[in-house]
């Protein structure tokens, strides 16, 4: 890795090592090996929230509602701790099982960042779910 590469992930470690809320995956442990980091992580086994939604194909506001709901929360966590994701799509959000009510996740912090009353400037997240706004600059 180049300098800025050991930069965000070692920044990536810290912010998931601050988190605590059950809509966002747990970091449990860390090893580093020297040329190796080993990020031991809670288990998803319930697949992307971007599988369900091509599986399914339509979702009723009702539903999405309820798929949204604890992410919601789990963004509003992230903001009051100063923390921004700056990449949430779906297939970021995971499913713990693959049980039809199982419990949703916010994963992949990797472009997160912590911004403390200031404006998040930096373009960037995955071009397909960017904002109009965003791309108009």
């Amino acid at each position: 890795m180049d300098e800025d590469e050991e930069q965000n992930l070692q920044l990536e470690v810290e912010i998931l090592s601050n988190m605590d809320h059950p809509n966002v995956v747990k970091l449990y442990e860390i090893f580093d090996e020297g040329q190796v980091l080993y990020l031991v992580m809670e288990l998803m086994q319930g697949g992307e929230l971007f599988d369900r939604i091509v599986e399914k194909e339509a979702y009723s506001e009702r539903e999405a509602a309820e798929v949204i709901r604890p992410l919601v929360d789990a963004i509003r966590y992230c903001h009051q701790i100063g923390i921004i994701h700056r990449d949430l799509k779906p297939e970021n959000l995971l499913y713990e099982t693959t049980d039809q009510n199982a419990i949703i996740k916010i994963s992949d912090f990797g472009l997160a960042r912590y911004v403390q009353n200031e404006l998040a400037t930096t373009a960037c997240g995955t071009p397909g779910y960017v904002a109009p706004e965003i791309v108009k600059g």
